[in-house]
C-alpha cells in the first residue's frame, strides 16, 4: 500500500489500471490495497465515464486525499500583469 501512496503522491492523480501497470502488480491485487486505502480515508476515488470513439470507458480515478501537488513553475494566466501599456 506505500508504494501505491508514494506512486499517487509523485505522479498525482491515475485510474486503478495505470497505477497496476505503473506498479507491476494484478489489477485485482492494486483494487483491492486502493479500496483499503479508501476505507480509511487516505486516498479519494471518483468513478468516471468516458467516450473514445463512440466506446463508453468506465474507470476509477484515485489521488491523495487532501494533497494539493505543487504549482507547476512557469508563467500563470489570469493574474494582472506587473506591466501596464499607456494609451494615449
Amino acid at each position: 500500500m506505500n508504494a501505491i501512496l508514494h506512486y499517487l503522491k509523485k505522479h498525482g492523480e491515475h485510474s486503478d489500471k495505470g497505477i497496476a501497470e505503473a506498479l507491476g502488480i494484478p489489477l485485482a491485487d492494486s483494487q483491492l490495497q486502493l479500496a483499503e486505502l479508501a476505507s480509511t480515508n487516505q486516498v479519494m476515488l471518483c468513478h468516471s465515464t468516458k467516450f473514445v470513439k463512440g466506446k463508453e470507458i468506465q474507470a476509477t480515478i484515485y489521488r491523495i486525499a487532501g494533497f494539493t501537488p505543487k504549482a507547476a513553475p512557469g508563467p500563470k494566466s489570469g493574474g494582472k500583469s506587473k506591466v501596464q501599456l499607456k494609451l494615449s
